[in-house]
């Protein structure tokens, strides 16, 4: 039995890992991360980073756990997490993409404004939902946790277990992409920077409207089918 519960918490892993990975992508997330923080300090993007990667964890632990049970207490379905979660997320890149390019007197007053107590507000949102993990991350993780359960109390247990492991790998890489970014960007220079930010702001705008549009096409075939369900529903009386 302990055997069969190693393996199922490997397998667990490596699925979870697997598949939040790349959605979650904390290496496309970070040049976005850091056109948000602009003017922030080295220290105050470390304690943000810190933040971000422990609000990410809770967060697809919170969904994978009992994500689907909230959803079904509430009456809301995926597709409208989806349509609500792309909005926002089209919104915060349609800012990025319309942000002026910073001036070295404009750095000095971000600096200066972007005190500890102004990136602990911001902490969570923008900066860990939606754009370290935005609604399409949440609807995998809410998948993902329904397909983690088990008859065997033990099982899932051991499967939960793989995909907390999982989550707070993905935590730590996030913590390390969003925390040494800026030296990576250091390398392409300045102007290759912003073409760079102007460039990831796009993909994230595109990134929203195909959640919004996946998340409509879901509500309107559920409108198609509702008629011809209620058709079949008259039929036997």
């Amino acid at each position: 039995m302990t055997i069969e519960l190693i393996v199922a918490a490997a397998k667990s892993f490596l699925f979870v890992l697997a598949t939040m990975l790349p959605i979650l992508n904390p290496a496309a997330t970070a040049p976005i991360f850091l056109s948000m923080t602009d003017g922030a300090s080295f220290t105050t993007r470390a304690l943000l980073a810190r933040r971000i990667a422990r609000n990410m964890f809770w967060l697809m632990t919170g969904s994978m756990l009992v994500g689907s049970y909230v959803l079904d207490f509430f009456g809301i379905s995926l597709p409208i997490v989806r349509v609500g979660g792309g909005l926002i997320l089209a919104s915060v890149a349609w800012r990025l993409l319309g942000a002026t390019p910073s001036t070295p007197d404009s750095r000095a007053a971000l600096a200066e404004a972007f005190t500890p107590d102004h990136a602990y507000r911001q902490s969570f949102y923008p900066l860990t939902f939606p754009i370290s993990c935005g609604p399409a991350s949440i609807s995998v993780a809410i998948t993902v946790g329904v397909a983690l359960h088990d008859v065997t109390l033990a099982i899932s247990l051991a499967r939960m277990g793989g995909a907390l492991l999982a989550l707070a790998i993905i935590g730590i890489l996030l913590y390390l992409a969003f925390r040494y970014g800026e030296h990576l960007l250091r390398l392409i220079g300045e102007a290759g920077t912003a073409v760079f930010l102007r460039l990831t702001a796009f993909i994230l705008l595109c990134l929203g409207v195909q959640i919004v549009w996946d998340g409509l096409s879901e509500l309107m075939l559920e409108f198609m089918s509702a008629p011809t369900h209620f058709a079949g529903i008259g039929k036997h009386f």
